[in-house]
């Protein structure tokens, strides 16, 4: 639980960050004069949002304030801050997995049979799940997840079902992360869990790529890094 909500802490702090950093680029203050633009979880933190991330691997944070219309270039400012935060997780994913790997090799066997190793596993095993999770979450069309801004920003028709997912996304999602934590006590809700469902096939479809390219050059050097996806 402690390498699960430290690992939660890094990715989501993380991708608020990246949010941050390219609005006040593209000329938008917002996030800096409300102290978002800082590497401090604290000033990202949302209690419940952690712990449900922590706890079944669905959450959120607080979200970044954005004023769009103090962008230089009003579409293309809301694109890139939009897309900042799962660009940036997805990135960090790729990273995290040839650390895991050298940790695994190198660090673990040093502290073999300790807690600390066991620690050390789950920390970076969860740095790159959570990564490539909070990523694939991210993008789903609901608002008001970045999936759904994102394609604000690439579509200007405003029809039924951008007002209906703009008011009732919340609630979908809300919906789908409770079907999906009881989905892992109750086996009935196993058959309905569509957010995990569809959480599982993306995280392997986005981590094959990583996990394909960090192995084929460990294996020059005789590395070993067991299958995360």
């Amino acid at each position: 639980m402690l390498a699960s909500f430290l690992a939660v802490m890094v990715v989501v702090c993380l991708h608020e960050y990246a949010h941050a950093y390219v609005a006040d680029k593209c000329g938008d203050p917002t996030a800096r004069f409300s102290g978002r633009l800082t590497l401090n979880p604290l000033a990202h933190f949302d209690p419940i949002g952690i712990v449900m991330f922590a706890l079944i691997g669905f959450g959120w944070a607080n979200p970044v304030p954005i004023n769009p219309y103090n962008f230089k270039n009003y579409k293309r400012g809301c694109l890139l801050t939009s897309s900042a935060g799962v660009i940036v997780n997805y990135i960090c994913a790729f990273l995290f997995y040839p650390i895991f790997g050298l940790v695994l090799n190198f660090v673990i066997p040093i502290f073999s049979g300790k807690y600390l190793s066991t620690f050390l596993f789950y920390l970076f095993y969860c740095l790159i799940v959570y990564s490539l999770s909070f990523c694939v979450f991210n993008l789903l069309p609901f608002y008001p997840l970045d999936g759904f801004r994102i394609i604000d920003a690439l579509n200007k028709k405003r029809g039924r079902i951008f007002w209906f997912l703009k008011q009732n996304g919340h609630k979908i999602l809300l919906g789908l992360i409770l079907i999906s934590a009881l989905a892992d006590r109750f086996w009935l809700f196993k058959y309905i869990d569509v957010l995990g469902l569809i959480l599982n096939i993306a995280i392997s479809v986005f981590g094959k790529p990583i996990m394909l390219f960090w192995n084929w050059i460990f294996e020059f050097f005789g590395i070993v890094i067991p299958f995360v996806f």
